[in-house]
């Protein structure tokens, strides 16, 4: 089998069902996702696939790594801060090896366009873990027209210099990546393209918002604008957006032997569709973890599978090297496990379970098969996710021997991290806990 391409597109705070695939609610204009329905169609749909985290920055180490993202200090900050900036401890070490530095490595060409979110120059950087060519806001958020973040600075980089570039952030990211596939078409080594959107994470901005005066600090922290149809619209100019890279794919005779794989860095906020699923953001409910996961690959993944085997984030970092056959580095052994089986083979599954630590609420999370541990504010619940995915029904009374053995298994797997840092910080941006769901 050739090396494939591979496109890793990743949202930001999608809910689980905000797309049409996924059971989302329809858009007064129309479907809000037709090209990810698309994909999702032609290729391999996973109901029960998790984001290492409820919030971004720590979700990113473990794509970056491909480990659970507790081994590095900087994802213990949830999320790491805009006023970290000049901090040599809060990012992703140069030295560690990443997706993009193993596949550099093994001969790939590298690109990121979008959000980094994993520290700030000098100390770190995308072009210091393994990225070629890096376009794209560093931090957390930013306002889709000016690109200034929280700070009120611009924050939009051509590598490591700020860029000045009029448009619509999400637009840029989309034609960047289009570019980028008729550029390096022709040159003879496949190629790694990381699509990080800044969509659909506030402001709430739209196509139609360009020209107004904005508030950009206003726009970052307001808790009074947005709605419904303006989210659906962010998530369909990100839609549009893939739909030009996928058409630079097949122009260029490319889609049959790229693995294009789409997901969110962890579930959704204010305006998502989570349903039937409970929580959001910062929370370790299957609101806050659960997401859309979509594989296409013509030449190995067979049109309209869907799957509920169990994986997360760092799975596909694992996958993304099997299928390109690299190694992991010997130092530095992956915790994700490689899906390509499954592609190949969606009827199959295997026992994966998987772990979750909060610092917010003193959570934590155990999935293991239909079961679920899960601890907020020292409150021990068990959930039958299989027959209650909107953990409603608390077993733990009720199965007293499960609850110990899993809590147990939890524990185990949590002396084998480093323990959180106390001088870590959380910040709750906007959460979806105390708004009312559908």
């Amino acid at each position: 089998m050739n090396r494939p391409n591979i496109v890793f597109i990743v949202a930001d705070d999608l809910g689980f069902a905000d797309l049409g695939c996924y059971g989302g609610r329809p858009a007064t204009f129309g479907g809000v996702s037709p090209v990810l329905d698309g994909l999702a169609a032609r290729g391999l749909k996973f109901t029960e696939g998790y984001s290492n985290s409820p919030v971004c920055s720590p979700t990113r180490f473990a794509l970056m790594t491909g480990r659970y993202q507790y081994r590095l200090r900087g994802a213990a900050e949830e999320p790491i801060k805009s006023s970290s900036r000049g901090s040599t401890t809060l990012g992703l070490p140069p030295g560690h090896p990443t997706l993009p530095s193993l596949l550099r490595a093994g001969g790939y060409r590298t690109a990121l366009f979008g959000k980094w979110h994993l520290g700030y120059p000098p100390a770190f950087g995308p072009l210091r873990s393994g990225y070629e060519e890096f376009f794209g806001p560093m931090s957390g958020g930013v306002d889709y027209f000016t690109h200034c973040g929280f700070t009120g600075d611009p924050d939009l980089f051509e590598g490591e210099a700020l860029r000045h570039e009029e448009g619509y952030l999400t637009d840029l990211i989309s034609r960047r990546g289009a570019d980028y596939i008729a550029r390096i078409a022709a040159q003879d080594a496949p190629f790694f393209l990381s699509l990080h959107y800044t969509a659909p994470h506030w402001p709430w901005e739209t196509r139609d918002d360009a020209g107004v005066a904005p508030d950009v600090r206003g726009n970052l922290f307001h808790l009074h604008g947005g709605s419904i149809h303006v989210y659906q619209r962010m998530i369909h100019h990100m839609d549009e957006g893939i739909g030009w890279v996928m058409e630079a794919l097949r122009r260029n005779g490319l889609e049959e032997d790229t693995l294009v794989v789409f997901t969110s860095d962890n579930g959704g906020e204010r305006f998502s569709d989570n349903w039937p699923l409970v929580g959001g953001k910062m929370d370790l409910t299957e609101g806050g973890i659960r997401v859309p996961w979509i594989a296409h690959w013509p030449r190995v993944i067979a049109p309209g599978g869907v799957t509920r085997q169990h994986c997360m984030t760092m799975d596909w970092s694992a996958t993304m090297l099997d299928a390109a056959g690299v190694a992991a580095h010997p130092d530095y052994p992956l915790d994700g496990v490689s899906l390509l089986p499954v592609l190949r083979q969606p009827a199959q599954a295997f026992a994966r379970p998987l772990h979750w630590r909060m610092k917010h609420r003193g959570q934590r999370a155990l999935r293991d098969g239909d079961w679920k541990y899960l601890r907020v504010d020292d409150n021990d619940y068990l959930f039958d996710i299989a027959a209650d995915e909107r953990e409603r029904a608390n077993l733990a009374a009720r199965e007293p021997d499960r609850l110990a053995a899993m809590r147990q298994a939890w524990e185990r797997w949590n002396a084998t991290m480093p323990p959180i840092p106390e001088d870590a910080t959380v910040s709750l941006g906007y959460s979806v806990k105390d708004m009312p769901q559908r």
